[in-house]
């Protein structure tokens, strides 16, 4: 890293979304969106959910198939449908 700055090859994608955090105002809800996008990252990649697998290990896979991560999936669709309804317009 040299004076501060670092290379990283980042997809479309990945620019649209750094862009459009990097252009929020500067207010309490900028820092509350950091927050949510920080845990939920966080989360999504390693969810360290608490039920046993049938090895007496707790599931750490973001790909497993588990009541945990089926509710966090719930909740991630909700949200989505929320922020497309036409209602919120």
């Amino acid at each position: 890293m040299r004076n501060g700055k670092r290379k990283l090859a980042l997809s479309e994608r990945e620019l649209r979304l750094i862009a459009a955090l990097r252009d929020l105002p500067d207010t309490p809800l900028r820092g509350l969106v950091h927050e949510l996008f920080d845990s939920l990252v966080s989360y999504v990649r390693e969810p360290r959910c608490p039920e046993m697998q049938a090895d007496g290990v707790p599931c750490d896979r973001a790909d497993a198939d588990c009541e945990q991560c089926r509710h966090i999936r719930g909740m991630l669709e909700n949200l989505r449908a929320g922020l497309m309804s036409p209602s919120r317009g």
